[in-house]
């Protein structure tokens, strides 16, 4: 069953209360999104480390009704 856009800035959030979050549907489908989240709990952290956060949040859900999730991640300027 595949995701709505809102849920998965639900669970980001709860990980990453600070977060700003912006998601888009790639395919219209429900299953392919993008993400773009900035954090303070990003920083001195590599793009990786950063990567790994968010997809820990999202560990129940990837590869499940989330199928594809491509990432941008920084910190608050």
């Amino acid at each position: 069953m595949p995701m709505k856009a809102e849920d998965i800035e639900k669970i980001i959030k709860a990980a990453l209360p600070d977060a700003r979050i912006e998601i888009t549907d790639l395919a219209g489908d429900g299953d392919h999104y993008s993400a773009s989240v900035v954090s303070s709990a990003f920083k001195g952290k590599t793009r990786l480390q950063q990567h790994q956060l968010v997809y820990a949040a999202l560990k129940n859900e990837m590869g499940g009704a989330l199928h594809a999730l491509a990432l941008q991640t920084s910190t608050p300027d």
